[in-house]
């Protein structure tokens, strides 16, 4: 509420100005949502935006509301701070740095621009001509008019320090009281503020250890799950294996039942099948029989031989003898 202030005009035509002393604004040290506030009382017309000044092309539209009714414009003003904090809390913001990490500026933009601290200078120098200093202004001292009056003023008449000088000390007692408590309130806030922090930073730590745990967990189950579908694969594959092959034994039973006997009698037939005993008397020891037999033979034969030549030999030589015995004979006989 705006406090009255006093113009007025003396006789002798000099214009005086008055307002009451008022209290200084207390600012907030944090930054809070604009509070609802009253429509605003123009004094001056030229701060007056109904008014229109230079060129009407370009002027701004008055929004279409009633002026007179203050409970609509306080909803407007309501429905727009409404609208505004609910783009601030839907606005995407970026998360909060994890510990020992902090934030980093990257350009995102197609054209990378150097940044730099150093701005670029240049010296640039211009000589004018000399001026003479102005001479210094004479005071202007009106005219001298009117009457000139006076008066006696008694002390405590006019000013009364005591009396005017309370409302000032009860100003300045209530604000340095007041400014104690918000500097006592702000301490108190602060240490609320590095409690919730440290409690927040626990809550923090213990929601990371069992993430970290959930985490592990649902690894070694993932892993788990893994071998035990490797295993399962590995025991159907074995099981479609064992299968087939018990399959392909009784078909190969099936198909080899008539044909053993068969195949069986072929290669009997054939030689393939055979008696060992058999088989070693006709190839080692019936070999070695017939040549046995035949050295024996030859043996014989060359024996044979020898023999009969000798007895032609022994026959020649009877015969011989004979002859020769006969002739003596026939010579001695006359």
């Amino acid at each position: 509420m705006a406090l009255p202030s006093y113009s007025l005009r003396d006789p002798n035509g000099m214009y005086t100005f008055s307002s009451r002393p008022r209290p200084v604004e207390i600012r907030s040290k944090y930054r809070e949502p604009a509070p609802e506030q009253t429509q605003r009382q123009y004094g001056n017309i030229m701060y007056d935006r109904r008014v229109v000044r230079g060129n009407t092309f370009a002027q701004h539209p008055i929004p279409r509301t009633d002026q007179s009714d203050p409970a609509k414009q306080q909803a407007f003003k309501r429905r727009a701070i409404a609208r505004r904090q609910a783009r601030v809390h839907l606005r995407t913001k970026s998360p909060e740095a994890l510990q020992g990490r902090q934030h980093v500026d990257v350009q995102t933009e197609l054209y990378l621009e150097e940044l730099s601290n150093v701005i670029e200078a240049t010296d640039t120098e211009c000589q004018t001509d000399e001026f003479l200093d102005k001479p210094a202004t004479p005071l202007f001292i009106p005219a001298k008019s009117g009457v000139d009056a006076g008066t006696q003023i008694e002390e405590g008449e006019l000013f009364d320090f005591d009396l005017e000088v309370q409302p000032v000390l009860e100003v300045l007692v209530g604000k340095t009281i007041e400014q104690s408590l918000l500097e006592v309130m702000e301490e108190e806030e602060l240490a609320c503020l590095r409690t919730q922090q440290r409690i927040f930073q626990e809550l923090r730590n213990n929601e990371l250890a069992e993430v970290q745990r959930l985490q592990e967990q649902e690894r070694r189950r993932r892993e788990e799950k893994v071998l035990r579908v490797a295993q399962q694969k590995e025991a159907l594959k074995k099981e479609r294996e064992t299968a087939e092959k018990i399959a392909a034994q009784a078909f190969s039973q099936q198909y080899l039942a008539g044909l053993l006997p068969s195949v069986f009698t072929s290669l009997k037939n054939h030689g393939y099948f055979y008696d060992p005993v058999e088989k070693d008397i006709e190839v080692n020891f019936l070999p070695w029989l017939m040549a046995e037999v035949n050295d024996q033979l030859k043996k014989r034969f060359v024996a044979r031989e020898l023999l009969d030549t000798i007895i032609y030999e022994v026959s020649q030589k009877r015969l011989e003898e004979f002859n020769r015995l006969e002739t003596r004979q026939d010579s001695s006989d006359p």
